[in-house]
């Protein structure tokens, strides 16, 4: 459908930008908002109607569904809260010292596992420790949340973008990084998030009983402690963060892992059938589904690429470096808030180089950058996995993610701008 005589680019912009004014103000639920822009996408012809409900067959929907069964059966067999109680008897009750724990635990296995799957993971755990130290959850599982996406920064498998950048790179024949050399601003990022959710971002973080999770333990008390099955739920959790770990080993994806490990949880009696149903936080799987074919349709549609050519437009031609370094990582770290990251990085980075090579600076700070903003979609519940899979336990409201999402972007991005340059200088002494 031609609307208006605009372009399909200008229509994605459009739907957009409406969809970003109801996440915002979260008139009519989340949901509805992400399955509604994709169907207003697939009505004005800009996506095929086949593709309008295509991310509920992705595989990262296929894989909450299955963590979030997992996750249920250690609170059914009682290993969550058992798994709280020894590490609060190590932590203590503390607020901080539990998000330190919490949140450099999910940056290190980022590093080198899928952070989605390391969220996924984690969360029953999360939630299991915060029910024993009587902290809400919604005070860890964003910060969580937030580590995961920055300790995939660390090393070259971390996360897509780098990969990305890194073959780019070797397109251009160009030097590429190594596989630690994202360490040099990864790991000063970790730990400046770290602290910035610690004293900064908790305030922003809202405090409320999270009622699913008293739901649950009011059923486990009528179910099961069974020492039994609360070693089957562990060894099956076990199970499918190895598999995740070896995946690119054993050639099983980590979707499969987590419904083979949901199975296992029925099978064993871990938790009954319509219990595993009723684990499954819905809101989180049509969220994201919905969102799926709305950041391919910025991509195919080249709303994307129209953002990227006139943002590079107003820098003009020979732009200083450390300004075309802020302006692309900027430009990178808004399109990833509702594209992925994978995509936005795979458009940013030819230009982040044709700009480095204009003005005879070596990409190498501007390509770094690209990949690091990439990675910081901290202001949006759909910016990343890791963001959409505590949205549903957590309680969360959309605006909760910018409160505390935004201020860390720009600590970030300050940090970045200091340090990139310093290790990757523009212009090299031979």
């Amino acid at each position: 459908m031609d609307l208006f005589g605009l372009t399909a680019a200008q229509e994605t912009l459009i739907v957009l930008g409406v969809m970003a004014v109801l996440f915002v103000t979260e008139i009519i639920p989340l949901a509805i908002t992400s399955l509604g822009g994709a169907m207003a996408l697939g009505l004005l012809g800009v996506l095929p109607m086949k593709q309008v409900f295509s991310g509920l067959s992705d595989s990262t929907v296929v894989l909450f569904a299955g963590m979030f069964v997992i996750g249920a059966a250690l609170f059914y067999t009682g290993l969550a809260q058992k798994i709280g109680i020894t590490v609060v008897e190590h932590a203590g009750h503390g607020e901080n010292r539990l998000m330190v724990a919490v949140m450099l635990v999910t940056a290190i296995m980022s590093s080198v596992l899928s952070n989605t799957g390391t969220a996924a993971a984690l969360l029953p755990v999360v939630v299991g420790i915060c029910s024993v130290a009587k902290i809400p959850a919604s005070k860890q599982l964003m910060p969580m949340a937030f580590a995961a996406g920055v300790g995939g920064t660390i090393t070259m498998v971390g996360t897509p973008p780098n990969i990305i950048t890194v073959g780019a790179m070797q397109a251009a024949g160009l030097q590429p990084f190594g596989f630690f050399e994202f360490a040099w601003i990864g790991i000063p990022l970790t730990i400046v998030t770290v602290l910035f959710m610690m004293t900064i971002g908790k305030r922003f973080l809202p405090s409320h009983e999270i009622s699913a999770e008293v739901n649950v333990e009011q059923e486990v008390t009528e179910v099961s402690n069974d020492t039994k099955k609360m070693w089957y739920s562990g060894i099956i959790l076990l199970g499918v963060v190895v598999a995740m770990a070896l995946e690119s080993y054993i050639h099983v994806p980590i979707a499969i892992s987590a419904v083979i490990g949901a199975i296992l949880c029925v099978l064993t009696g871990c938790l009954k059938e319509k219990q595993a149903y009723h684990s499954i936080d819905w809101v989180t799987i049509f969220l994201f589904a919905g969102m799926m074919p709305v950041a391919h349709a910025m991509d195919v549609s080249g709303a994307g690429k129209l953002i990227a050519d006139t943002v590079v437009g107003i820098m003009g031609a020979h732009p200083n470096p450390i300004y075309a370094t802020a302006i692309l990582f900027l430009l990178s770290c808004v399109l990833t808030q509702f594209m992925s990251n994978t995509a936005s990085c795979a458009l940013l980075a030819p230009i982040g180089i044709a700009i480095a090579q204009g003005i005879n600076a070596d990409p190498k700070a501007v390509l770094m950058a690209i990949a690091i903003a990439a990675s910081c979609a901290f202001a949006t519940p759909v910016g990343t996995p890791p963001n959409t899979i505590v949205l549903g336990p957590g309680e969360y409201r959309f605006m909760d993610y910018v409160k505390a999402g935004v201020p860390l972007i720009i600590v970030c991005f300050i940090v970045s701008l200091i340090i990139i340059p310093i290790v990757w200088p523009f212009f090299p002494a031979n």
